[in-house]
């Protein structure tokens, strides 16, 4: 449910693949789909996932998008949560980003192919590159592609085609991974037969406070699995003007506990889990506003998150921007999925009033400093007087940091501009 600039996160990606070579991974992790269930080392695997598009403040997506700055911070905040799986929206081909997230045994949905206006060739590069990595789970094609064209406005149709032919030529170079793809609402019959090489079916959704009849629907009509590629609610309460973190996080646990009890691990189920939208927030998306200030702005389609139907989307984090919690991050954390491990709930709490704030110590909370390595990651191939020119300047970007959340900007009081946003990532 976006529109964005397709070319630039061609040269985003570009940009990652010119970071230099990383250290040598351990062996692939063994998935496999077995009727309803995904199987991760021979063993039923739930997913709790979180949707992960990091853009420091004054940023953008996709220009701005920094995996590597913000991956030891937002890794370590996944952890406290119990979160095991992050879902992209653009693909992860850095080894490095990989390893600090399998440093904490999270799982990737890599997304390697979401804009029509490229051949599905072009997902390959990524797939050769990170296959073998232990950290991928899954590879995911499109996102919302019913809805958006594959972001460049095709007919639905052929739309469909061009995700089929993607994870039909993703399969042939990587027989080793399921592919899925996300849809927006539940897909036709008809479209789930046409799309027979489809491993997985992910499933974007925003009704309120339940899912409804969603789980018995896909039971009726498919034996695959699948999982909410997007679910949740913002924390913005347009019907009174002001955050309502409680709410938020009512609905993250009671749309959380559905997907729980749809699970296929441990009940007859046709549920692999859920990746809850998001982690932190991200200002840079209602576009009537400035990248650098939290805005005030949503679209009210006819349905959508609880508690108001409205999308405001620069609040739909579990974390605010700068990492510290949300009442729904506890929220979050407190419910133990099957096959997880119990959480020490403390660390959580935490993170609600850290300081300073986890992710302005993130070298990617600077865009000064973008592109750092991740701690324990391999050095960039860059010149060591240019690596410490960077570092420099973040140094820098962190004083003007702390006086910003010292003089914070005005915020925009206007709610429900009515006009399209940016949208979810």
């Amino acid at each position: 449910m976006q529109g964005r600039t397709r070319v630039a996160a061609a040269l985003a990606a570009t940009a990652l693949l010119a970071r230099g070579p990383a250290r040598a991974a351990a062996e692939p992790t063994q998935v496999e789909v077995s009727g309803r269930r995904l199987l991760v080392g021979g063993a039923p695997f739930h997913i709790k996932g979180v949707c992960w598009n990091p853009v420091p403040s004054g940023g953008t997506h996709p220009a701005d998008l920094d995996f590597a700055g913000f991956a030891a911070t937002d890794a370590e905040l996944m952890a406290i949560a119990g979160i095991n799986v992050v879902r992209t929206y653009e693909a992860i081909n850095d080894t490095r980003v990989l390893d600090e997230l399998w440093r904490h045994k999270i799982y990737v949905l890599n997304t390697v192919y979401v804009s029509g206006e490229y051949p599905v060739e072009s997902a390959l590069s990524t797939v050769e590159m990170v296959k073998d990595h232990p950290a991928i789970l899954m590879w995911v094609v499109g996102n919302e592609w019913n809805y958006n064209g594959l972001y460049t406005g095709l007919p639905f149709e052929e739309s469909r085609d061009k995700v089929r032919d993607a994870v039909q030529c993703i399969k042939d170079a990587d027989p080793g991974h399921p592919v899925a793809t996300v849809h927006g609402e539940m897909p036709s019959s008809e479209t789930v037969a046409a799309l027979g090489n489809v491993d997985v079916w992910g499933i974007n959704k925003y009704d309120g406070d339940s899912f409804g009849d969603l789980f018995q629907s896909w039971a009726e009509m498919s034996g695959l699995p699948m999982f909410l590629g997007e679910y949740g609610a913002d924390a913005y309460n347009s019907d009174e003007d002001k955050e309502d973190e409680q709410a938020q996080a009512d609905a993250t646990t009671r749309l959380t506990n559905e997907i729980v009890e749809a699970s296929s691990v441990d009940k007859d189920g046709v549920c692999i889990g859920g990746v809850i939208f998001e982690l932190a927030d991200e200002w840079w998306k209602d576009g009537t506003g400035k990248p650098g200030e939290h805005d005030i702005g949503g679209v009210s389609p006819g349905g959508g998150p609880y508690p108001d139907r409205t999308f405001n989307e620069e609040w739909w984090g579990l974390l605010h921007h700068d990492g510290t919690a949300r009442k729904a991050f506890k929220a979050y954390a407190s419910i133990k999925v099957p096959g997880g491990a119990d959480l020490d709930l403390a660390k959580a709490d935490g993170v609600v009033d850290a300081s300073p704030p986890p992710r302005e110590k993130a070298c990617g909370a600077h865009r000064a400093c973008r592109g750092a390595p991740v701690p324990g990651g391999a050095d960039l191939d860059l010149a060591k007087a240019e690596e410490r020119e960077k570092h420099r300047a973040c140094r820098s970007a962190q004083k003007a940091h702390t006086r910003m959340k010292n003089n914070p900007p005005n915020r925009k009081q206007e709610s429900d501009t009515g006009k399209p946003v940016t949208g979810r990532t």
